[in-house]
């Protein structure tokens, strides 16, 4: 049965996300694509002019939402979930893929795609983390004058500085230390007693 519209537009899309992960930036190619997805070079064409357009609607449509930070009742807790979800979408496929298309491709293209990253993944991870520390304030848990831009990079810096330079893959253990280890201490009201260790 021929496949028409959403179902072979989803089928290209995931064929894409497929050849970024296997041969990358520099190997994917839309006659690669077309023939992953089991469709004519001319069905791919035909909804994207070039590499750059399909490549940015896969990763679009690959990328996981990071939505509102749902309320555990502590900072610490609140901190561990959403690591995790941040975490989890940068070890995704998508996300892999993503970082792959930063490395290999041009300045220029670098940029659009440095756009999608921007407005996909830390501008919603920034906004979570602001949301967890300023719900902390308002229950008691952070200190008002931890809420600022600066103490908001701390997990974000951390993250890519571990995966990117250190190559970890952030198992939930680590994560769970950078949040009792760093994140508390930081944030606590100094009038607070120590977290107590634990997943």
């Amino acid at each position: 049965m021929r496949r028409r519209g959403p179902v072979l537009e989803r089928a290209i899309l995931e064929a894409a996300l497929e050849q970024l992960s296997t041969v990358g930036w520099s190997g994917l190619t839309m006659e690669g694509v077309a023939a992953s997805a089991q469709t004519g070079k001319a069905a791919v064409y035909r909804r994207w002019p070039s590499k750059e357009d399909l490549v940015a609607d896969a990763l679009e449509a690959g990328l996981p939402s990071l939505d509102e930070a749902v309320d555990h009742g502590s900072v610490r807790e609140d901190l561990l979930h959403v690591c995790r979800r941040v975490r989890d979408a940068m070890f995704s496929r998508t996300g892999i893929a993503l970082r792959s298309v930063l490395y290999e491709c041009d300045t220029a293209t670098a940029e659009r795609f440095q756009s999608l990253i921007n407005t996909r993944v830390i501008e919603p991870s920034t906004e979570l983390f602001r949301e967890v520390v300023h719900r902390g304030v308002r229950r008691g848990d952070v200190r008002p004058d931890a809420a600022c831009e600066l103490v908001l990079d701390v997990i974000p810096g951390l993250l890519m500085y571990r995966s990117k330079i250190c190559g970890s893959d952030w198992p939930d253990p680590d994560i769970a230390e950078m949040i009792d280890q760093v994140m508390v201490p930081l944030l606590r009201p100094h009038s607070c007693p120590p977290v107590s260790r634990g997943t």
